[in-house]
């Protein structure tokens, strides 16, 4: 692998971005980690439609304290080929989590499901997204110089992995907030109440929806 990689990982995880965000400061898998753990913490706890809201404030604030990071690096422009799949793939898990928040939040609103039904989604949002920290850890490793028994072959194999594995599980976040919307739109249909769930989560040609 050219140097230039090596140099310009260097000089992106070891110097200030624009958010003031360095991956010693604020490591993205540990805020995937808390984020996790406190939507476990929303499908294991939470009993009543009360309780629910009052623990997924938890996981919002851990979801807005790196929101300033994600953002920043959103900034972060010419970086070499490989190094740029590396700031795409962080920059999906941060996706995966505004995906996440902004549609659950939507959720807690939404009268065409449980609070059984919310615990199951906000477990299986938890899910995808421990899968998606998994790639991150494996992205960290090779990122770190210190790992010398690493080729550069094995490096970038490694990088092209993460970025695709990331890729798909952000594609299967979106799919999975899809069939969960459809299921409340299929029961506001059945009552003639679409407009409302329209209205909540917008149109069909919407992003997620």
């Amino acid at each position: 692998m050219k140097r230039i990689f090596f140099v310009a990982l260097v000089i992106f995880f070891g110097t200030n971005i624009s958010a003031k965000a360095q991956w010693a400061v604020i490591d993205p898998s540990n805020l995937a980690q808390g984020i996790i753990n406190t939507t476990r913490n929303v499908a294991e706890t939470s009993t009543t439609a009360n309780n629910m809201i009052k623990n997924f404030e938890q996981t919002v604030k851990i979801y807005e304290q790196g929101k300033q990071y994600y953002d920043g690096l959103k900034s972060v422009n010419n970086l070499v080929r490989d190094a740029k799949k590396v700031q795409l793939t962080i920059l999906m898990i941060g996706e995966i989590s505004d995906i996440y928040v902004g549609n659950f939040q939507k959720m807690l609103r939404d009268p065409n499901y449980s609070v059984d039904e919310l615990n199951a989604i906000a477990y299986g949002y938890s899910v995808l997204l421990e899968e998606g920290n998994t790639v991150l850890g494996e992205l960290k490793n090779v990122i770190n110089i210190s790992t010398l028994s690493m080729t550069d072959k094995d490096r970038m194999d490694v990088v092209n992995n993460s970025y695709e594995s990331m890729r798909e599980y952000l594609n299967l976040t979106k799919y999975y907030t899809k069939k969960n919307i459809s299921i409340s739109y299929l029961r506001a249909k059945k009552k003639g109440d679409t407009d409302r769930v329209i209205a909540l989560y917008g149109g069909t040609n919407e992003k997620y929806w």
